[in-house]
């Protein structure tokens, strides 16, 4: 895998053609991705710290994403010419329950136009294969919008790329997605590249192993038991 540059992050570019991960070179994501990692960090803190890894993941994925619009306001001082986002073309946050609650936290708090569609699955432990008990999705996602797809752990890529699918049935296409997840693994790049070229990722970390019970090594645990104690 290559690194290099993207704006001011690390891009970890797979040497697949038309494919990358982004890990933005921050000290703020590697300090929550630590409090994230670590056993003894309990369960109020550890979502806290989900929520702040997943701010800045989505201002990263962001910076050359959002709609805008310049127009003339008139300042207590005199008139000027300003560019702001535009609050008719929201952006579209689809978390993956549980865990991607979390991580979607607090994306309002640096987007200033949202809309949120919740999308519960879950993972065979036996099978590690997904499925879908919640679907909150739109009938059809308006054309061109910009969708953030929010999972934690990319570890065998099976529940997003099934999200992805869902996606694409709701009318979204593969350049209107950015997926946001805590730690991801070259196991589930993979799938995705293969299945969804052209796919952007961005992350806060990347482990190379995923074990034999589907869970990324380090990585940080199942993160929806321990964001929520259950």
């Amino acid at each position: 895998m290559e690194i290099g540059n993207h704006g001011s992050a690390t891009a970890a570019t797979a040497a697949m053609d038309g494919f990358e991960v982004i890990v933005p070179e921050h000290p703020l994501i590697r300090h929550w991705v630590s409090v994230l990692r670590d056993q003894d960090t309990p369960s109020h803190a550890f979502r806290s710290a989900m929520g702040e890894l997943g701010r800045l993941l989505v201002y990263e994925a962001t910076r050359d994403w959002l709609p805008t619009v310049v127009r003339e306001i008139q300042s207590l001082m005199g008139s000027a010419v300003v560019e702001s986002v535009n609050h008719l073309e929201p952006i579209m946050i689809v978390p993956i329950l549980r865990a991607g609650l979390a991580l979607a936290e607090l994306a309002t708090s640096v987007l200033p136009s949202t809309r949120t569609f919740h999308l519960g699955m879950a993972r065979d432990e036996r099978t590690l294969q997904p499925s879908v008990y919640l679907n909150k999705l739109p009938d059809r996602f308006p054309k061109g919008c910009h969708i953030l797809l929010m999972d934690p752990m990319l570890a065998t890529g099976g529940t997003v790329a099934a999200a992805i699918d869902l996606l694409n049935d709701h009318g979204a296409e593969i350049g209107q997605i950015r997926i946001i997840s805590a730690v991801a693994a070259p196991l589930a790049l993979k799938k995705l590249h293969k299945k969804f070229p052209g796919i952007c990722v961005y992350a806060g970390a990347m482990d190379q192993t995923v074990n034999e019970k589907g869970f990324i090594v380090p990585g940080l645990g199942d993160a929806g038991d321990r964001s929520y104690g259950t």
